[in-house]
């Protein structure tokens, strides 16, 4: 047995010789790789480490709704899950072009919004997705493979 080197060194060390890039970039030899040195196109990554990055993103679409749409959090539980599902997908500024869905939501005028985002390009682009979250936001309800 050996003992391991300082931990904060040795993060030291790699960082200095990795470096540390926050969006993906090719290495030295092609691959795709973010982080510190995390070979995205051989290692990937765990399923631990994507719902830990889906939990952060959720959390950052929510923030965003909370801050732009002071009457989010009065929606119920699906139709508040179908802006975070589309901020999640577009981002807010993505979602902030949607002015006449989200009158309509803001308005209680579910049917009319669902039609509005029906009607727009982003539907086209995401297919069933849409026509899903479309159909909650008319409901209020689940799909059915998602009632609890």
């Amino acid at each position: 047995m050996f003992d391991m080197p300082s931990e904060q060194r040795l993060k030291e060390l790699l960082v200095q010789h990795e470096g540390l890039r926050l969006k993906p970039y090719k290495d030295s030899v092609g691959k795709l790789t973010i982080g510190v040195g995390r070979n995205l196109d051989d290692v990937g990554i765990s399923n631990e480490e994507a719902y830990y990055l889906l939990d952060r993103d959720i959390g950052s679409a929510v923030s965003s709704l909370e801050a732009n749409l002071p009457w989010f959090k009065n929606l119920d539980e699906v139709r508040r899950a179908v802006l975070i599902d589309m901020c999640f997908n577009m981002g807010w500024i993505g979602l902030s072009t949607f002015r006449e869905t989200l009158t309509s939501i803001r308005d209680q005028e579910y049917q009319d919004a669902s039609d509005h985002m029906i009607a727009s390009k982003w539907a086209g682009q995401v297919g069933i997705r849409a026509t899903q979250l479309a159909t909650m936001m008319r409901s209020g309800q689940w799909p059915g493979s998602f009632s609890a």
